[in-house]
C-alpha cells in the first residue's frame, strides 16, 4: 500500500477484523475523548460550555476522520489519576491529555502512543520574592507537584544526580497542587513547560511567579489507545501524521479545496483523499471517508511558543548541504573533512 506524503482530506482504508473500537464510535455517531480537565491552550471548556485547545482539536480532527464531522465528540475531563482507567474500561476511545510517552506505560500498561504531537520538558515555577532564578539554587526546597505524572521521579533523579536535597508534596488533582503553591505551602511548583505557563495565569498574582530557565526531562507527549486494536491504532496515528505534515505546509480550511496542489522544487503535490490504513484483499471490506481536516491546527504556543514536530528532517537528510540524518565524520584533528557528509561527494 502506497502511503501519502502528506493528507488533509482523509480517506481511511481499514479492516474490518478487531475493529471494535471503530465500530462502537460508528454506532454511536460520535467520538469519545477523554482529555485535560482545564488545560490552556491543551484543553479547556469555555463559559459557552465549548471545549477548546490542542488536544481538543486533534479529538475533532479525529472525529472527521472516522465519523465525518469534527463536531462529534464527547469530551471526558480527566485528571492524572483517571485518565488510564478511563481509556482501559473503555470510557474513552483515546486518551488526547498530554500524556507522556514512555518505555514503562507503553510495556507495563495495555496502551500504545500513535506517536508524538507535543514535544515538552519539566521545569519549575518559584514565587520572585525568593530570589532564586535558577533550579541548581534550589536545593532543600519543598516542590509541589501531581501525582500519576512523570514528575516526582524526573525530580528525583535530577536532584540526586546533582546531589541536592528536596522535599516531596504530592497531590491528586492539578487544583490542589496548584492551590497549595499559591498559598506559600510548598517553595516551588513543577510540571511540563507548557503547563507552568498556563497554571502561571491562574494564580493569584502571577506577575509574582518566575519560570525557571532549566528543562530537566525529556517529555513527549502523545495521543494514546487502547493496545488491543491495530486497526484503531493506525487510524489514530495517520490521522496525526496527516495532522503534521499539514501544518508543516501551513494549510487550514480557509486554504484548501478538495484538491489542493502543491509546488514543491520540481515535483508537483495533490493534497487528496488517499489510503492511510489497513489492506485490501478478498476477504476485506473497506470502507472511505472523504472528509477535510478541522482548521486550527495549531501547537499550543499561545501559552509556551513551542511548535508541533514536523517530517521536514526526513527531506532534508537527503540534502547534502544539512546536516539532518548525517553521520559527521571527523578528521583526527578534529577537523571536518572536505567531502563530508558523502565520501563520494562534493
Amino acid at each position: 500500500m502506497r502511503l501519502p506524503s502528506f493528507c488533509l482530506a482523509l480517506c481511511l482504508t481499514v479492516t474490518l477484523a478487531n475493529a471494535a473500537t471503530l465500530d462502537d464510535i460508528k454506532s454511536r455517531g460520535a467520538l469519545k475523548c477523554g482529555v485535560n480537565s482545564g488545560l490552556k491552550g491543551f484543553a479547556e471548556k469555555g463559559p459557552d460550555g465549548v471545549w477548546a485547545g490542542f488536544d481538543v482539536d486533534f479529538c475533532r480532527a479525529l472525529a472527521a476522520a472516522v465519523v465525518g464531522d469534527p463536531g462529534k465528540v464527547e469530551f471526558t475531563p480527566l485528571n492524572a489519576q483517571e485518565r488510564f482507567e478511563a481509556l482501559q474500561s473503555g470510557t474513552v476511545d483515546v486518551l488526547a491529555r498530554n500524556t507522556t510517552w514512555t518505555m514503562e506505560r507503553e510495556t507495563k500498561l495495555p496502551f500504545r502512543f500513535a506517536g508524538i504531537s507535543y514535544h515538552d520538558g519539566q521545569g519549575f515555577m518559584m514565587k520572585t520574592l525568593m530570589g532564586v532564578t535558577s533550579v541548581f539554587n534550589m536545593s532543600s526546597a519543598s516542590i509541589c507537584f501531581v501525582n500519576g505524572t512523570t514528575a516526582q521521579a524526573n525530580v528525583d533523579d535530577f536532584f540526586r544526580e546533582k546531589e541536592m536535597a528536596y522535599t516531596a508534596v504530592g497531590f491528586d488533582k492539578q487544583d490542589d497542587a496548584l492551590k497549595a503553591y499559591d498559598e506559600g505551602k510548598c517553595d516551588a511548583y513543577t510540571a511540563d513547560q507548557s503547563q507552568l505557563y498556563a497554571l502561571k495565569l491562574r494564580l493569584s498574582k502571577p506577575d509574582d511567579n518566575l519560570i525557571l530557565p532549566e528543562v530537566i526531562s525529556k517529555e513527549p507527549l502523545g495521543p494514546v489507545v487502547r493496545s488491543d486494536d491495530a486497526q484503531w491504532f493506525n487510524i489514530v496515528r495517520w490521522t496525526l501524521f496527516a495532522l503534521i505534515n499539514a501544518e508543516e505546509l501551513d494549510l487550514r480550511q480557509p486554504n484548501i479545496g478538495d484538491e489542493l496542489r502543491i509546488q514543491r522544487g520540481v515535483e508537483e503535490f495533490t493534497i487528496t483523499v488517499v489510503e492511510l490504513t489497513g489492506a485490501r484483499g478478498p476477504d476485506v471490506d473497506a470502507f472511505s471517508l472523504g472528509v477535510q481536516i478541522p482548521a486550527t491546527i495549531v501547537a499550543a504556543n499561545a501559552v509556551s511558543g513551542t511548535s508541533l514536530p514536523t517530517d521536514s528532517g526526513f527531506e532534508k537528510a537527503q540534502d547534502p548541504a544539512r546536516h539532518e540524518g548525517k553521520i559527521i565524520r571527523l578528521n583526527r584533528d578534529g577537523s571536518v573533512p572536505a567531502d563530508n557528509p558523502d565520501p563520494d561527494g562534493p
